[in-house]
């Protein structure tokens, strides 16, 4: 959360337009003021995130902490530039980037067999979306280390977002007796809800329905990019994995 950094309105330059207002996802703005640009959330904003300061037509918006060296484009802006890594804001309207966030691909069943439930689903949608006009980017990433997984702002493993968006609305989990091997610890991992049960591995009709509703805006899902410190769980997993890759054993003996 910004303590510091929040949009300032030059209201003499301001030209009333509302992009600032309509385009921030965070709610810094009061949206009941439209299309006059008035801040009611400033320690919603992110730091260093200048996407309302990019959009402005006039560069009317300056920011409160900033020493970036960032000037106002006056709406011409140069380059795309994401606050923070769930790209909630920065992705193109036609564009879907499905990414895949696991623990470990070679020993995880539940890691594995989302995996492969995933790469079934993207097979079908990638070219009925390709076909409605949608670029599709599909990655996967493995959150190797404590660092990369406060980067991506990772909450439970495994994840899938669509456009920096997780499809879950809520984290629940149950112990992962794979990922308790990797890290010689007790580790929880996600389990998939659909339909009032609960999935270790999603099925296919629960993916494929939430990718859909995310693309085609059917569901809101909160920004995942404030407010965030990793989970215990995951602190506890990297702990213990780096203190058993590090035993002279080779993690055979703990």
């Amino acid at each position: 959360m910004a303590k510091t950094w929040y949009p300032v309105i030059n209201y003499l330059t301001c030209v009333d337009c509302g992009t600032c207002v309509v385009k921030c996802p965070h709610e810094v703005y009061d949206t009941e003021k439209a299309p006059s640009p008035v801040v009611k959330n400033p320690e919603s904003c992110i730091d260093h995130c200048h996407d309302c300061g990019n959009r402005c037509p006039v560069g009317a918006i300056t920011y409160v902490g900033d020493d970036t060296g960032w000037t106002p484009p006056n709406g011409e802006q140069t380059a795309e530039e994401p606050c923070c890594s769930c790209g909630c804001e920065a992705t193109p309207e036609k564009k879907v980037i499905i990414e895949y966030l696991y623990l470990d691909l070679q020993t995880c069943d539940r890691c594995i067999g989302t995996d492969n439930v995933l790469d079934e689903v993207m097979l079908t949608l990638t070219p009925a979306l390709e076909l409605a006009g949608y670029e599709v980017e599909y990655k996967k990433i493995e959150m190797e280390t404590a660092e990369l997984a406060e980067q991506y702002r990772f909450l439970s493993s495994p994840t899938i977002r669509v456009n920096g968006q997780d499809i879950c609305k809520s984290v629940a989990e149950n112990s992962c007796g794979c990922c308790s091997d990797i890290s010689g610890t007790e580790v929880d991992c996600r389990v998939f809800e659909y339909n009032g049960d609960s999935y270790e591995v999603p099925p296919k009709e629960m993916l494929a329905e939430a990718i859909l509703n995310a693309v085609f805006g059917q569901v809101e899902i909160g920004c995942s990019c404030s407010k965030y410190e990793l989970p215990e769980n995951l602190k506890t997993f990297y702990v213990g994995k780096k203190s058993k890759s590090g035993c002279s054993c080779g993690g055979s003996c703990c």
